[in-house]
C-alpha cells in the first residue's frame, strides 16, 4: 500500500473533534487488509482504541470465505459526510470495488457506526448504523471499547444490546487483536 493518504482534502481547517467509532470488515486477505485500514486511515482520524477482532462465515454465503471484523475508535474533525467519503476512498486504495452485490466477498468495508451522539439520516449516511443492533460481530468489538455507550437514537444500553445478541460461530483472534493494537499511535 503506498504510503501517500488516499483521502482528498477540502482544505478546511478543523475546529472541532468528534468521536467516531468504525465498523471494520474484511474477507479477501482480511487480516493485511485491516492492519492496512488501520495504517492508512486519514491523517484527519486519530484512532485510539481497536476492539477484539472476530472470525465469523459470511452470512447466507457459505461459499465466501471467512470474514475478519473489528471496531476502530478515534477523533475525527471531519464532518459525517466528509468522512464516509474517506472512508471510501481508503476502501478504493485497498481494492475494494462496490457493485449491485451488497454481500460480495470484499478486501475491506468500512462503516461508519457512531459519531459522537448524533442521529443522521441523510440518504445512504445512516448514524447510528442500522446494522448495530443485529451484528454481533459489530457490536462486541463496539461494547469492549465503550461498555457504558447508549445507543444515541433510543438511549438503549450497548449492554443490553450485546446480551441479547447470538454470538455463536463468532471466534476471537486475541493474537491479531493484539498486534493491532500495538500499532495504534
Amino acid at each position: 500500500l503506498p504510503r501517500a493518504s488516499p483521502w482528498r482534502s477540502t482544505g478546511a481547517a478543523m475546529t472541532e473533534t468528534h468521536r467516531v467509532y468504525l465498523g471494520v470488515g474484511a474477507n479477501l486477505q482480511p487480516a493485511e487488509h485491516v492492519a492496512q485500514a488501520l495504517a492508512a486511515l486519514p491523517p484527519a482520524v486519530v484512532p485510539d482504541g481497536v476492539g477484539p477482532c472476530f472470525w465469523s462465515d459470511a452470512l447466507d454465503r457459505p461459499e465466501q470465505p471467512r470474514y475478519l471484523n473489528t471496531v476502530f475508535a478515534g477523533t475525527t474533525g471531519l464532518a459525517p459526510r466528509d468522512l464516509r467519503a474517506a472512508l471510501r476512498n481508503l476502501e478504493a486504495a485497498l481494492g475494494r470495488r462496490r457493485t449491485a452485490d451488497r454481500y460480495a466477498s470484499r478486501p475491506i468495508d468500512l462503516d461508519l457506526l457512531l459519531y459522537d451522539d448524533r442521529v443522521i439520516h441523510d440518504g445512504a449516511l445512516q448514524v447510528p448504523d442500522p446494522d448495530l443492533r443485529t451484528r454481533a460481530f459489530i457490536v462486541l468489538p463496539l461494547y469492549d471499547l465503550a461498555p457504558d455507550l447508549r445507543l444515541p437514537d433510543t438511549g438503549e444500553p450497548l449492554a443490553a444490546v450485546a446480551a441479547a445478541l447470538d454470538a455463536t460461530g463468532l471466534d476471537p483472534d486475541p493474537d491479531l487483536t493484539a498486534r493491532l493494537r500495538r500499532r495504534l499511535p
